[in-house]
């Protein structure tokens, strides 16, 4: 799958489709957080998406209703590739040493995650 970007503006949109599925862009308006950007903002981000194959509509008359055409997990799958890709050397290892060692987990959360890792290792 080719790398998904995102700008805030355009993760406000999906986070609205993810949550909602399909959307008018009233409805995207109304839901959107402040401040509102004006009705001509959103769609020319809508279009962007579009663009970039993220974001698909059904013609209602004049009315679009916006839905998202890719996953909130599978963008959260490649966000967090291309996270570790750049600030890690791609090492999920050296990844996961500084997620535990700076992210102040409690001793309960560690070995929940450990527990996650043991239970991916034994399937």
């Amino acid at each position: 799958m080719k790398e998904i970007k995102l700008t805030d503006s355009e993760k406000g949109i999906m986070e609205i489709l993810w949550e909602k599925e399909k959307v008018f862009m009233k409805d995207i308006l109304e839901l959107y957080p402040e401040p509102k950007p004006a009705s001509t903002t959103i769609a020319t981000l809508l279009k962007r998406m579009q663009n970039k194959d993220l974001v698909g509509y059904k013609l209602y008359g004049n009315s679009r209703e916006y839905y998202p055409k890719v996953a909130k997990g599978e963008y959260f799958k490649e966000e967090m590739t291309s996270m570790i890709d750049r600030f890690f050397n791609s090492s999920v290892t050296q990844f996961a040493s500084f997620f535990t060692s700076n992210s102040k987990l409690s001793q309960k959360q560690l070995k929940e995650l450990r527990d996650i890792i043991d239970e991916k290792i034994n399937e």
